[in-house]
């Protein structure tokens, strides 16, 4: 991305200008050059149809409608409105905005009711667009894993904590590898019979990749959980998670709405295998309660 694009965006549209400083390197160049048309003329932007913006920046109405999703819009309607809302706010010089929604100069109470309002949103497209048939492929695998190796960078590390944490609750075998070394080591000894889960937004995270391809090479069944169906992680998975696409902004970047969705999907997995599992995974977990109970226990004074 041009240094230009970085600055007009920066200082016009927060919401606008982390996505398209996160997903740059996923554009092509015809896709480029419509972020860049709209990062340097918002309000011109959002006067035109698709068929205008297409022909202003020598593309196709299909490159423009795949620019507008990848930025996280349905469609070019969408990103036509927030033009519009973004060349309104450059005009009356409104405080700028730290979410879609949210304002620097909004109260803490506003915050709160808007980031719920966003949370709710969030899960409610991610719910939305989950493909049961996949989700059940995958907790089947699961529940009759001999191990589960999961792999997440940064946030989706967390995420992919998580979810070790609650399998290992009922008795499942499983561990969370952060470190793309360890990822590849341990991905090295799965075999057929055993799961490895990849959790990456962006579909394109090497480390993440790296040890989820060698466990499909190995035999293992792959899973990943991405907000991107068509991104490079996909290609080594048997079954293909996906979350919501992410209403990310400076404040709020993907790491945090993303996160939001692929514990959704996470928490779905886990309950779906304890289902399956119930006769040994009620008895586990009620084993690990009984461990815990006495450091959640008041002291006497």
């Amino acid at each position: 991305m041009t240094q230009d694009l970085k600055e007009i965006f920066g200082s016009a549209g927060g919401s606008l200008a982390a996505k398209v400083r996160t997903l740059a390197p996923s554009m092509t160049r015809s896709m480029h050059r419509v972020a860049e048309a709209v990062a340097s003329d918002p309000a011109g932007c959002a006067a035109l149809t698709v068929t205008g913006l297409a022909e202003l920046t020598g593309t196709s109405e299909a490159t423009v409608v795949r620019t507008a999703r990848l930025l996280g819009y349905p469609g070019y309607r969408d990103l036509r409105l927030a033009l519009a809302g973004l060349a309104a706010q450059q005009q009356s010089g409104r405080a700028p905005a730290i979410t879609t929604d949210i304002a620097v100069d909004d109260p803490i109470a506003d915050v709160v009711a808007k980031l719920a309002y966003e949370e709710q949103q969030t899960l409610a497209d991610t719910a939305a667009g989950l493909d049961t048939v996949q989700l059940g492929a995958a907790v089947g695998a699961l529940a009759a894993a001999r191990r589960t190796d999961v792999y997440g960078i940064g946030a989706s590390g967390l995420v992919a904590q998580d979810l070790t944490q609650k399998l290992l609750r009922i008795g499942l075998i499983a561990h969370a590898h952060s470190d793309p070394h360890l990822a590849v080591t341990n991905a090295v000894q799965l075999r057929a019979g055993d799961v490895a889960i990849a959790i990456t937004h962006s579909g394109s995270t090497g480390d993440v990749i790296e040890p989820l391809r060698v466990a499909f090479e190995r035999g293992a069944t792959t899973v990943a959980i991405t907000g991107r169906p068509d991104s490079p992680v996909t290609q080594y998975a048997d079954h293909v998670l996906t979350t919501s696409t992410s209403r990310e902004s400076e404040l709020r970047p993907a790491a945090m709405s993303s996160r939001t969705s692929q514990l959704l999907v996470v928490d779905c997995l886990f309950v779906g295998v304890a289902q399956r599992t119930y006769e040994t995974a009620a008895p586990a977990l009620a084993a690990s309660y009984e461990a815990l109970a006495h450091r959640h226990r008041t002291s006497p004074r």
